[in-house]
């Protein structure tokens, strides 16, 4: 089963935002993938590890942006990534997955 991260905003143009931060390597044309006023994004991972960095970067910049992140590691549940959580849960994601 894959791992999921989702995205949401209420503000057009933030999540687009975070992703061009995060992204900031990737070439214009995949940047421009993203609609600028898109308001959910998700992203699937094959490898639930990967998911580690794009967490460390939203609890990093979170106050930047109006952007809440939720991720799946299981069929059906989701878990609100807080500044509370992030810590528990990237070393979570290593202790389940430690490939």
């Amino acid at each position: 089963m894959r791992t999921i991260v989702k995205l949401f905003s209420n503000t057009n143009g933030e999540i687009y935002k975070f992703l061009k931060n995060f992204y900031n390597n990737l070439p214009d044309n995949k940047l421009n993938d993203y609609s600028t006023s898109l308001l959910e994004w998700k992203n699937l991972y094959e490898n639930p590890i990967e998911m580690a960095d794009i967490i460390g970067v939203f609890i990093d910049n979170k106050e930047k942006y109006d952007i809440n992140m939720w991720i799946s590691l299981d069929k059906d549940i989701l878990i609100n990534i807080t500044d509370n959580n992030a810590d528990e849960i990237v070393r979570y994601l290593y202790e389940r997955f430690p490939y």
